[in-house]
């Protein structure tokens, strides 16, 4: 089946770096859509080979040199986490004609093997990209699209309504199932756990029975966007604390998880040091949690969790698509004072909270008003995203916002 090509937000940041770089390397999980980037920014100019069959990985780890002379440059090397060998005489080849920009483009799915492998051999010679599953900028036709903050009056993406939004949200961003509304969801969904489970985590660590980390993963997604208690889930789990450590690497590693990591201000109050697990897409999360319709998902007790991660991840993963590394945290006191984001900009910070009513109310913004005293200077105007349809002040220096218009 023909998969109709969705354009992404990455595009220009790619097609730059392969015009700079020797070696562009780009990573982010199974199924979101690297290579089918790379096909049509560069399939007519570049050959593209898949390392993941077995033949061709032997190939590349018994020869390395003479697997890359039958492969020369310019080349795309698709899952180069499978040859790892090849990566020094890579870089022997680049620093052969250093000048030359876009030799190889390289492509992975495990961020912590390759990552390390990257540093030592193609230091200085390679642009690092990461490409998760779509925005809803890249779903609804508009890549370039910027944030409300960023001073350009965008007119926002298209309405939703409140069950087409769920729809989305429980369907995931993954390209597979975005251009085709007809496939079923579910057994997809099914199907990606069970091929992440068997191909990345006993790739990542050599685990004998992935029973006990699926029960993990499964409890991890139940506690999506709470502050992380490594001893409470390990627990209820029964597995060591470090274990427990080990398998988040693992998550965040193949791009299932990211972390949110608290804002630190010297303000003189006691601030929360533990971080937040958010899933890269929440159509992964509402299986791993058995949800499959949507009103039990947006009536449930995790609806305002997973609509927060669904606003949290599209706004993370966009950051990555503009080629930067999300500047992204949350804040929350000792006492109990919580905002959901903080986005560091060059600006100064724009804090976000995230409500699952469509009614925005004036108690909505109450913690966003003591973050604007708290940080007052640093603290750029805030927002309150709802799924409504109503633009709203919120008192001085808050607006509520549809989450079409972020």
């Amino acid at each position: 089946m023909s998969i109709e090509f969705i354009p992404r937000s990455l595009e220009p940041v790619l097609l730059k770096a392969a015009g700079e770089f020797p070696a562009v390397v780009l990573v982010g999980p199974r199924q979101s859509g690297k290579t089918t980037l790379l096909s049509h920014l560069f399939g007519g100019k570049y050959s593209i080979v898949s390392l993941e069959p077995p033949d061709v990985r032997l190939a590349a780890q018994s020869d390395p040199r003479g697997f890359l002379h039958q492969f020369p440059a310019p080349v795309i090397f698709d899952e180069i986490q499978y040859a790892p060998i090849l990566l020094p005489y890579i870089k022997e080849a680049i620093d052969s004609r250093r000048s030359q920009p876009g030799q190889y483009i390289l492509t992975g799915s495990q961020n912590l093997l390759l990552m390390s492998q990257v540093s030592k051999s193609l230091a200085g010679r390679a642009a690092i990209l990461k490409l998760m599953p779509l925005t809803r900028r890249e779903i609804t036709g508009a890549p370039g699209l910027s944030f409300p903050w960023e001073g350009a009056a965008a007119p926002g993406m298209p309405l939703q309504s409140p069950a087409d939004l769920w729809w989305q949200i429980l369907r995931g961003s993954y390209p597979e199932l975005a251009a085709n509304p007809e496939r079923d969801a579910h057994l997809w969904q099914a199907d990606y756990i069970q091929t992440y489970l068997e191909r990345d985590v006993r790739n990542l660590r050599n685990l004998g029975d992935l029973t006990q980390f699926q029960l993990f993963l499964r409890a991890l997604a139940a506690r999506s966007t709470q502050i992380l208690n490594l001893s409470d889930l390990a627990r209820d789990v029964g597995i060591a604390v470090n274990t427990a450590k080990s398998w988040i690497s693992i998550l965040e590693a193949s791009f299932l998880v990211f972390i949110l990591r608290p804002y630190y201000a010297n303000i003189g109050k006691r601030l929360i040091k533990s971080p937040k697990v958010y899933f890269m897409d929440t159509g992964l999360l509402c299986y791993l949690v058995g949800l499959r319709d949507v009103n039990h998902a947006v009536a449930g007790p995790m609806g305002g969790a997973i609509f927060e991660n669904w606003v949290v991840s599209d706004l993370y993963k966009t950051y990555l698509h503009r080629g930067e590394e999300p500047a992204m945290y949350f804040w929350r006191t000792a006492a109990g004072s919580e905002v959901d984001i903080i986005i560091d900009t060059q600006a100064g910070l724009v804090p976000i909270e995230v409500k699952l009513s469509q009614t925005p109310r004036p108690e909505m913004a109450v913690e966003l008003h003591s973050l604007l005293n708290d940080l007052k200077g640093r603290a750029l105007p805030g927002f309150v995203i709802h799924p409504g349809n109503v633009v709203l002040p919120m008192g001085e220096g808050v607006t509520a916002l549809p989450v079409s218009r972020l």
